[in-house]
């Protein structure tokens, strides 16, 4: 049985869920598996929820594991690449062609809170508990997290959450420009697939290559970034997409873009 559950929704958004309820959803390698194989190879989908079963977005990593993990590591057996691995099929979030939004309807600790904050849009539960807990455990921070936390909410608010791996509220998660809003728990997957239908209703190739100019931003001088997106828009008027959206335009409707 899959650990993430798919439901196809209207104009190409995919609704993914992690469902382990029982386990807050703990984080196991066939968990993460199951989430890769679900973004792959889908030239169909515009835009992706993920969202968790029961009360809890992600509780974080399978003590289990861990524990298993600390075993083997103290036994001699280097844990390094194992680690890796276990980063690289949750983070295919970062790496799938269209944006991913987190639709965070409960607690997000540890490493499912740094799967929540690198999707590229997160709505959360108001009343939420959000931690990333690492140093707590014994381990220092891992799926991202220093790196992505530092970007999103500066270096001073970064050091402040991942030293002290304090819990806070969805509420304070959005203050500090963790998510984009904070909402009750019942509205927060309808305001998430609200979203992505908003963005799948955009032309479909400038959407996946704005998700590649947003990640290469950081790291691109501006006349890095403005020959990006020179590039970009060279391409887009070679699609059909294009007439499609100045046709809609001119005749003040909304455009219907087939992704040609």
């Amino acid at each position: 049985m899959s650990l993430v559950q798919l439901a196809e929704q209207d104009a190409g958004v995919l609704l993914l869920t992690f469902t382990d309820p029982d386990r807050r959803n703990a984080m196991t390698a066939e968990m993460g598996a199951d989430l890769a194989a679900a973004l792959a190879g889908r030239e169909d989908v515009r835009a992706v929820v993920l969202t968790g079963a029961g009360s809890a977005f992600s509780g974080g990593g399978d003590l289990a594991l861990l524990a298993d993990k600390a075993a083997r590591a103290k036994a001699g057996e280097d844990q390094t690449a194992s680690m890796r691995e276990f980063y690289e099929v949750f983070l295919s979030v970062v790496r799938a062609p269209f944006p991913v939004l987190a639709a965070v309807n409960g607690h997000a600790i540890g490493a499912g809170a740094c799967v929540a904050v690198a999707c590229d849009l997160a709505v959360v539960a108001r009343d939420a508990k959000i931690g990333f807990n690492f140093v707590r455990l014994g381990i220092h921070p891992g799926m991202g997290g220093s790196w992505t936390l530092p970007r999103l909410v500066g270096p001073q608010r970064a050091a402040e959450l991942l030293y002290t791996g304090r819990l806070f509220t969805g509420a304070e998660a959005a203050d500090y420009g963790l998510a984009l809003e904070a909402l009750p728990t019942e509205d927060v997957l309808p305001r998430t697939l609200e979203l992505a239908g908003a963005i799948a209703r955009g032309a479909p190739q400038p959407v996946r290559q704005l998700k590649q100019s947003l990640a290469a931003a950081g790291s691109r001088t501006l006349a890095e970034q403005l020959d990006a997106e020179a590039a970009a828009q060279a391409a887009n008027y070679r699609t059909k997409d294009v007439d499609e959206g100045l046709l809609a335009a001119r005749e003040r409707r909304a455009p219907r873009f087939t992704g040609d």
